[in-house]
């Protein structure tokens, strides 16, 4: 059965509700975890200790990030059909959910296996999301109503290249260190995760009824 196109615009709503709501829950799940994880240092560890052996209750990070994990997956769906609705390009649409499912994935499989777990780094999947940005840029470039969106999208790639440069110490060797790691992690995670929740409040609305199509 064939949804009908105003049928198929409310559930790439829905599903972009979703992306939305996934790196809220991502930073609450950060704030519990560390409120009840007594001397947590946010400077020098990293976020993944907070669901560690280590962590007083790890449930509190771990099942939060799950959750957030297969939510990035759903929303992936729903930048998906945002992009055939206002582009026609399925290739581009698929490209676009296949990294949010990847990540996605990353994210609920390190929380099932939590740090030091070497299988923890499957949360390695979810940094090919970094190029969604750009992915998104090119499918929308013609798209009209959406400049804004263009140029946030732009400017959280860049952020997240000059993040990536800086935490690999590529870029001012020396700025990173194991005195500050955790709050120049926490920068990336919060771009990382952060732009997916903006720019899917950009699409639902670009989609609402009486936008130009």
């Amino acid at each position: 059965m064939r949804l009908q196109p105003d049928r198929l615009t409310a559930v790439a709503q829905h599903l972009l509700a979703v992306g939305i709501a996934a790196p809220i829950l991502a930073l609450a799940s950060v704030l519990a975890a560390g409120s009840a994880y007594p001397g947590f240092d946010h400077a020098r560890q990293y976020l993944s200790e907070l669901g560690g052996a280590t962590a007083t209750v790890p449930a509190l990070f771990n099942v939060g990030v799950l959750i957030a994990g297969a939510m990035t997956g759903v929303a992936g769906v729903g930048f998906g059909l945002a992009v055939v609705i206002l582009t026609r390009s399925l290739v581009s649409a698929a490209l676009v959910g296949l990294l949010f499912v990847l990540a996605g994935t990353g994210l609920v499989l390190s929380s099932l296996y939590p740090w030091p777990d070497p299988r923890h780094m499957a949360i390695n999947l979810g940094l090919g999301i970094q190029l969604a940005p750009v992915f998104l840029l090119v499918a929308l470039r013609q798209t009209s109503g959406l400049s804004g969106l263009r140029r946030f999208l732009a400017a959280a790639f860049g952020a997240m290249a000059v993040l990536t440069l800086l935490t690999k110490h590529l870029l001012f060797p020396g700025t990173v260190t194991d005195l500050n790691v955790g709050y120049w992690e926490r920068a990336f995670a919060i771009v990382l995760v952060g732009w997916v929740g903006v720019a899917a409040l950009c699409l639902r609305r670009r989609l609402e009824p009486g936008s130009p199509r």
